[in-house]
């Protein structure tokens, strides 16, 4: 039997919907979620569920091209929200998320997403570029991103997080890239932005922190280096992470090509992070994530 569409319905172009969903695990999730959507004439292009064990909680993403309006839409969700106890969120598909990038003097992060959004690649409005440093304002001017300098000293960090804070509120900006921004965001700040912040740090196993990690990976003979892509949280370099990569050396590279080869990956690593974020393929399970890709 097909449900008959409100009247409010009939004079919405079909429009694509993106829902996420997490609730404890039970029976009759997906039969909920999938007959409220159809209640609405929702035609499902895409859907994607993940019940973790180790947890009991259950994460669902659903693609939905319908007529019906947002409204419509959330109200046929919430009764069975309710039901299971779910927290849910609902965008449209491909919408671009506004985005604050930060960087310090390394530019090959940065100039790979302004690229990949320019070309229509990667679902973000770059809305402002933050930096403690100049050196990368003339790639914002290209690419007439406006550029923030907010200098960075143990004394002014506190002035400085507040005004990246001020920005977040006055663009009504909902992702922060840290695209090798080579400050440690403070605890209040990650709290504040929790979830919305990914970082990006190169892996090399062993781990070398500190100077020239490039030229200490090389003096110790590595054969794989590698990236991580993360939510940042108040623990450094520990938050839930959202893709690696790594890619294998040989004792024959010098440090400039282990250098190029580490910042190839960090692109790449980096982009497949941001562009699932923005389409919503990312949800977190504590201090984990479940990334439908």
């Amino acid at each position: 039997m097909t449900a008959t569409p409100s009247p409010e319905t009939d004079t919405h172009a079909p429009t694509h919907w993106v829902l996420t969903l997490s609730c404890p695990d039970r029976p009759g999730i997906v039969h909920g979620v999938s007959g409220a959507l159809a209640g609405l004439g929702g035609n499902i292009t895409e859907s994607q569920q993940f019940g973790d064990p180790g947890t009991g909680l259950f994460f669902m993403r659903v693609q939905v091209e319908t007529a019906a309006s947002r409204a419509d839409l959330e109200a046929a969700i919430e009764p069975v929200a309710a039901e299971f106890e779910m927290t849910w969120r609902l965008d449209e598909v491909g919408r671009p998320v506004r985005t604050i990038v930060m960087v310090s003097k390394t530019a090959h992060c940065l100039t790979d997403l302004l690229f990949r959004q320019r070309s229509g690649r990667l679902p973000i409005d770059v809305v402002a570029i933050v930096s403690n440093h100049t050196d990368l304002e003339p790639i914002a001017q290209f690419y007439g991103v406006p550029f923030h300098h907010v200098p960075v000293t143990r004394e002014t960090k506190p002035a400085a997080e507040a005004r990246l804070l001020e920005l977040v509120d006055e663009l009504d900006v909902e992702l922060v890239v840290l695209a090798r921004y080579m400050q440690i965001l403070s605890d209040d700040a990650c709290t504040r932005l929790a979830g919305r912040v990914i970082n990006i740090h190169h892996s090399f196993l062993p781990s070398f922190k500190g100077a020239r990690p490039y030229a200490q990976a090389h003096d110790r003979g590595v054969k794989l280096i590698g990236a991580t892509a993360h939510y940042a949280t108040a623990s450094l370099d520990e938050g839930p992470i959202i893709e690696q990569d790594v890619q294998r050396v040989s004792h024959a590279d010098g440090v400039d090509e282990l250098v190029a080869i580490g910042q190839d990956v960090e692109r790449q690593v980096l982009a497949r992070a941001v562009r699932w974020h923005a389409e919503h393929r990312v949800l977190l399970d504590g201090h984990r994530t479940v990334v439908f890709r």
